[in-house]
């Protein structure tokens, strides 16, 4: 299978239970899933960004791909490439419909994971190619494809970049002194220097301010939290729904637009066809929006030290960036 990343570059990927897992159902479905929330929201009229360049699936391969291009077991190839196929239509979005989720944490599809893959296609595909299900569904056993926030792992490495790519942040050359400064060492991922720890650092704070946690962020996961949550009051939609697509779900929504005044003012909203401005004194919705930030680690004489060691002033900016941002959306209508 021939397969062109956007970070990444040209692969050959040859392994046959990746190659199914690529061509699976689950997997097929996250293309139509997009990575950031919502294309109208984020999509600038300048940028030209097809939606299998920052999907669901996108992000889903480029974390195998990271794995496989740093020489990681194959079982967490495995775990990195299905790690996001629970992810519901309009990704992070939907942390902000169901309860079940958290708006801080934003780990609505990762409290049923478990369940979700079991009952796709994808435990038959991985026994019928001699894995372990039970082992792959546990983080744990893969340090490289998961660690919790401020560690670096190919979820976090591969989301960043490809945030950075795709919003014009970084450019091949950028890309490349990432890539080529990246190494593994003892189940981390480190820097082979200060610099590119800081650089990559710096990088990451900035996508956590502008995109992750920037007020246009939360004006997307509101303004589409509300309106899907209104559509499954409504029966317009169901549970069910969700875990399609964004397409099929936009579909059934908009069936309702003229017969709903209230449906149409939540459409309107996360559309961009209603203003709205943040203001903690006259608001009609209050947001929280995860933040986080990153510590990596970098060699310094061989030894492994964390980026906050050398940089003092460093560990302040991560306790203020691990603080959920707080807004106050007033619109206008």
């Amino acid at each position: 299978m021939k397969y062109i990343d956007r970070v990444y570059g040209k692969f050959e990927i040859t392994e046959p239970v990746i190659v199914d897992l690529i061509n699976s159902p689950s997997l097929q479905r996250l293309k139509n899933i997009d990575q950031a929330g919502y294309r109208p929201l984020w999509v600038k009229p300048d940028m030209a960004v097809p939606m299998e360049e920052h999907s669901r699936f996108a992000h889903s391969v480029g974390v195998y791909l990271l794995l496989f291009k740093y020489g990681a077991p194959i079982k967490e190839q495995v775990a990195g490439l299905i790690h996001d196929v629970s992810h519901s239509a309009f990704s992070h979005c939907v942390d902000y419909v169901f309860d079940t989720g958290s708006e801080i944490e934003q780990n609505h599809h990762d409290n049923f994971f478990e369940d979700f893959i079991r009952k796709t296609e994808i435990p038959r595909i991985i026994a019928g190619r001699g894995f372990d299900l039970e082992y792959l569904l546990d983080d744990r056993n893969f340090p490289l494809e998961e660690k919790k926030l401020p560690d670096l792992c190919a979820d976090r490495i591969d989301y960043s970049l490809r945030t950075a790519v795709i919003f014009g942040e970084l450019d091949n050359n950028g890309r490349n002194y990432f890539l080529d400064n990246l190494t593994v060492s003892n189940n981390d991922w480190v820097f082979k220097n200060f610099e590119s720890a800081r650089d990559y650092a710096n990088l990451f704070y900035k996508l956590n301010k502008v995109y992750y946690s920037g007020f246009e962020s939360a004006v997307m996961f509101r303004a589409v939290g509300d309106c899907l949550k209104y559509a499954l009051q409504k029966g317009y939609i169901t549970d069910q729904d969700l875990y399609t697509t964004d397409k099929k779900v936009l579909e059934k929504v908009k069936k309702h637009l003229n017969k709903d005044r209230k449906m149409t003012t939540f459409w309107k909203r996360m559309n961009n066809k209603i203003k709205v401005k943040n203001d903690s004194r006259n608001y009609d919705a209050e947001v929280l929006c995860k933040s986080r930030g990153v510590n990596p680690l970098f060699l310094d004489d061989g030894a492994a030290k964390r980026f906050s060691e050398r940089d003092s002033e460093w560990q302040k900016i991560l306790e203020q960036e691990s603080k959920p941002k707080h807004y106050f959306l007033k619109f206008e209508k």
